[in-house]
C-alpha cells in the first residue's frame, strides 16, 4: 500500500496515481464518516460543518481564494451566538485563564493515581509542589485583586501551567507556533470567559502573521523572558 506511511495535511488524502505513487489531494466533504451531533465544529465562516474531516476539506477545495484563506476551525461545537468581549474582560482575561489552567493541572494530579493517568511523570513532578503546598489559592470564584495578589505572590506556580497549555494545543503541527484552528479547543463552555478567546488572542498576535508563538502567548500571559 503506497499510502501506507505517505502523510497528508489536514483536509487532504492520499491518493495513488497510474504510476502507483501516493500524492495528496483534497478530501471530498461528502466523502467525510458520518459523526454524531457533539462532534460539529464551527468554522470562522459561522457556519456549522459535520465534524473537522468537512471543514478542512471545505477549506482544501476553497484554496488560493479568499474564502479559503480565511476559513479556519473557530471551535469545537455548533456554531452559536457568542456575546461582545468588552475590553474591562479582555484585560481581565489573562488573571482568569491562568487560575483556571493552574487548577486544570491540580485537578488532573488529584485524578492520577496510577502510572496511566492523564500526566506523564515528569509533569506530575512540575505540578506536585503546587498541589501540595496548602497555601494555594483553591479553585473557585474569585475576586480580581485576589487574583492579582497571589500571582505577584506565587509567580513561579503558575509558569508552568501556562507552558503546559500551549504545548497540549501544539499539535497540528508542532512547531512551536498556535495557528487559529489549533486554538479551537480553548473556545469551549468549560473556559472562562470563552468570548473573549478569539480577541484576546488576536491582541497577543504581535506580529500579525496569525499564528501564537511561544514568546507571544507567554507575553500575553504575564510571563517573564
Amino acid at each position: 500500500d503506497s499510502c501506507r506511511n505517505f502523510h497528508c495535511k489536514r483536509g487532504k488524502v492520499c491518493h495513488v496515481g497510474k504510476q502507483r505513487k501516493p500524492s495528496c489531494i483534497c478530501q471530498d466533504p461528502a466523502a467525510c464518516p458520518s459523526t454524531k451531533d457533539y462532534e460539529h465544529v464551527c468554522g470562522t465562516d459561522n457556519k456549522t460543518y459535520d465534524g473537522t474531516c468537512q471543514l478542512f476539506g471545505t477549506k482544501c477545495r476553497l484554496e488560493g481564494t479568499k474564502m479559503g484563506h480565511q476559513l479556519h476551525l473557530d471551535y469545537m461545537d455548533a456554531c452559536k451566538y457568542i456575546p461582545h468581549c468588552t475590553d474591562y474582560e479582555v484585560d481581565q482575561f489573562p488573571l482568569w485563564m491562568r487560575d483556571w489552567l493552574k487548577n486544570i493541572l491540580m485537578r488532573y494530579y488529584k485524578r492520577d493515581l496510577d502510572p496511566s493517568g492523564f500526566l506523564t511523570e515528569k509533569q506530575r513532578s512540575k505540578v506536585k509542589k503546587t498541589y501540595q503546598n496548602d497555601k494555594h489559592l483553591v479553585a473557585g470564584d474569585h475576586a480580581v485583586e485576589l487574583l492579582l495578589h497571589d500571582f505577584e505572590k506565587n509567580y513561579h506556580t503558575y509558569v508552568y501551567p501556562v507552558h503546559w497549555q500551549f504545548h497540549q494545543l501544539d499539535q497540528h503541527p508542532a512547531d512551536r507556533l498556535l495557528t487559529h484552528s489549533e486554538l479551537a479547543p480553548l473556545r469551549a463552555a468549560l473556559v472562562p470567559m470563552e468570548h473573549c478567546i478569539t480577541r484576546f488572542f488576536q491582541e497577543c498576535d504581535g506580529d500579525q502573521d496569525k499564528r501564537i508563538a511561544l514568546t507571544e502567548w507567554c507575553h500575553c500571559f504575564g510571563i517573564k523572558e
